[in-house]
């Protein structure tokens, strides 16, 4: 039987409570554009690097590109991890596509021309939220790029059609939760990662069952549950812009 005591959330939070996060923009000085997340013990640096190329399925469309890769740093958490010298893992490819996606999403591709800007996002310090973190950061990184280029009159102006956030949200011991650490995350009922644009749009919702199956109004609860999260993150990456 789980004590009431151990039912508690870490840190005593509320369900709708997010971690303490907080964004350092431009914090890698040699990037095009960058910035640290942390959102509890979890630490994520996104970096945007700015090339004057496309992939080749893109040359001569006049359109750009956004693409992301996405790695754990050996000590990031209590076991190391083993370094992916070749080719990526399927959860490590999974969450780069992710990434890349979620930021296209958002990025005007005509208006940014050819040319192409890389994210990369290296885990610091994992416990749970890692992807969704990520993502978060690189949206303050690749406003910065496209910011560089507008300043540089590269582009005439930002080439982005709004702001993307991603936020964790579950069920556990019955209750909804909002921006799960891996304490909870390892023993969700159901676990969601949801990415939306500041219009309140969905990019994209992974969701899965660990447990048992759960009904629609579940779900209901936890996408309105993250929806209160990722309106604080774009604050939150609004302030941090504002900072740089």
């Amino acid at each position: 039987m789980v004590s009431t005591f151990n039912r508690k959330r870490p840190g005593d939070r509320k369900n709708d409570e997010l971690r303490q996060i907080e964004i350092i923009p431009g914090y890698a000085p040699y990037a095009e554009g960058s910035a640290l997340i942390s959102a509890g013990n979890t630490h994520v640096l996104c970096t945007a690097t700015v090339e004057e190329r496309v992939p080749g399925f893109l040359q001569n469309t006049g359109k750009g590109w956004v693409t992301a890769e996405y790695g754990m740093l050996p000590r990031s958490s209590p076991q190391r991890i083993s370094r992916e010298r070749s080719l990526s893992s399927g959860r490590t490819q999974e969450i780069q596509r992710l990434i890349g996606r979620s930021l296209r999403a958002v990025t005007k591709l005509e208006a940014l021309g050819e040319r192409m800007v890389i994210i990369d996002c290296d885990v610091l310090r994992a416990d749970g939220g890692t992807r969704t973190a990520a993502i978060t950061g690189s949206y303050v990184a690749l406003h910065q790029a496209l910011a560089l280029l507008k300043r540089t009159d590269r582009v005439k102006a930002i080439p982005l059609a709004g702001r993307v956030a991603a936020i964790s949200v579950g069920i556990v011991f019955g209750e909804e939760r909002l921006d799960l650490e891996y304490e909870e995350d390892s023993i969700a009922e159901v676990d969601f990662n949801v990415v939306m644009t500041d219009r309140g749009e969905f990019i994209e919702v992974q969701g899965t069952a660990e447990a048992k199956p759960f009904s629609r109004s579940r779900l209901d609860g936890l996408l309105d549950l993250a929806d209160i999260g990722i309106r604080q993150l774009f604050e939150l990456q609004r302030s941090a812009l504002e900072r740089d």
